[in-house]
């Protein structure tokens, strides 16, 4: 009876593994919003963990505006060397795949959109350059009618735009997919709704939800890396891949503003910290907000020039409070701030670029806390001392007793033993002279004047 239960048991757990096994897994990633460090990190992790639970597909829903370079092509390089089947998925109805977008879906084994959706404007716009890659302009006429043509590109637009262009049709020729709208999108910025897209061979399918984007799926031929595979998507399983708390806390500290005000909490902290040593908590948490935000910025675009404007900025506006120059010092302070803020993101994507409110808002505080703490800090330090030893002198007191040994006198309710080249006894009036070790120094008064 119990190898009965025992075979039972082991068959049980067999079947249990086998069925396992063959349940299919399609991993649903969503990327929304502009294309950043965190989008990055969240969709590659996400296609290796995939890869790892050797699922059967992954599907990237995408809605995106577009977002940065890097970030894009730290994708595309995972898409491309991933051996499970990618399928770009442009959704719900009403997203867009514009600018990096598309390049993302051109990357994609399987391209689809839902109805409703667009995708194009693959224009790359430059940073760190004082000329920016535009879309070219057209022809225009001047009062007189007369046509002027349109200015051509100069060597960095021609080298961004080919470089674009080349990479985009690359990824349109391994995909099997229309090359010259490719090229067209990135160079006229060109767009394309889904059923246009469909038609002009930009895009696989046309599915309403992931359901009927499944259906469309079952039994397509896909030239993988490891040869070609036919997809089955009968009685799959769907995994949402959701982000955890590394991608959340990523999107958080680098999105611009949040970075922009930890590097402020750090330089603060740290002055603050720096001129009243032993506060401690100024100095921790500066220390660990800069941190954050050196960290931040390491995968954003930024300007050191503008960074190095902050910090000029923060110097003058210091030098203000301690060597006022009628203004001057702080203005050119608070100019360097806001300029260096703007220049900070180098970028001309919105998603990426510091809030112009948040930036005259935090120069103006600045500028008053600044100002502010570092004059009442100058302030203290040209008051007179009012402890320690040093504060005694010239301070005048009666003689309270006289023994053989010795005189004392009471200051601040303490006795202090006295020495001074003047017979002295009970009831004469002292000054202090100066502190020698624990003994006053002092001289006698021959008339007490009452103060005031």
């Amino acid at each position: 009876m119990k190898r009965l239960c025992l075979l039972v048991f082991i068959f049980c757990c067999s079947v249990s593994v086998h069925l396992r096994a063959e349940v299919q897994q399609a991993w649903l990633i969503t990327i929304k919003g502009a294309i950043g460090p965190a989008t990055a990190d969240y969709m590659i992790r996400g296609l290796e963990r995939a890869q790892e639970a050797r699922a059967h597909l992954v599907i990237l829903q995408i809605d995106t505006p577009g977002g940065l370079d890097p970030s894009m092509r730290d994708m595309i390089k995972a898409i491309l060397a991933s051996n499970v089947p990618v399928v770009g998925y442009v959704s719900p109805a009403g997203a867009r795949a514009a600018s990096a977008g598309t390049y993302l879906l051109y990357a994609c084994h399987i391209a689809a959109m839902a109805p409703a959706t667009n995708l194009g404007s693959a224009t790359p716009v430059q940073i760190g350059t004082p000329k920016l890659p535009a879309i070219p302009e057209e022809e225009s006429r001047d009062k007189e009618g007369k046509v002027s043509p349109a200015p051509e590109p100069d060597a960095m637009q021609k080298k961004i735009l080919n470089d674009a262009a080349a990479y985009i049709e690359g990824l349109a020729k391994l995909r099997k997919r229309n090359s010259q709208w490719a090229i067209k999108a990135v160079r006229e910025a060109a767009n394309l709704p889904s059923e246009q897209a469909l038609t002009e061979g930009v895009i696989n399918f046309i599915a309403e939800d992931i359901e009927q984007l499944l259906a469309q799926l079952n039994g397509q031929d896909i030239v993988m890396p490891q040869g070609k595979v036919t997809v089955s998507t009968e009685n799959i399983a769907l995994h949402r891949h959701e982000p955890d708390w590394r991608s959340e806390f990523l999107s958080v500290i680098t999105n611009p503003n949040v970075a922009y005000i930890l590097l402020l909490m750090g330089i603060y902290g740290l002055i603050f910290e720096f001129s009243n040593p032993g506060m401690l908590v100024p100095g921790i948490v500066g220390a660990v907000c800069l941190l954050l935000a050196l960290y931040a910025f390491q995968i954003l675009p930024i300007s050191y020039t503008g960074l190095g404007l902050i910090f000029l900025g923060i110097l003058l506006m210091i030098a203000e409070a301690f060597a006022p120059s009628f203004g001057a010092l702080g203005l050119g302070g608070v100019i360097a701030f806001i300029v260096g803020s703007i220049m900070l993101m180098d970028t001309e994507l919105p998603a990426y670029q510091i809030a112009l409110p948040m930036v005259f808002a935090v120069a103006i505080a600045s500028a008053g806390l600044l100002v502010m703490v570092m004059g009442m800090l100058v302030r203290s330090r040209q008051l007179p001392v009012v402890s320690g030893a040093a504060h005694l002198q010239g301070a005048q007191s009666q003689v309270e007793s006289v023994t053989a040994e010795q005189v004392l006198v009471r200051l601040e309710g303490e006795l202090w033993q006295v020495r001074c080249d003047s017979s002295l006894r009970v009831g004469d009036w002292v000054r202090v002279c100066r502190v020698d070790g624990v003994t006053l120094v002092v001289e006698k008064i021959v008339e007490k004047v009452a103060e005031k």
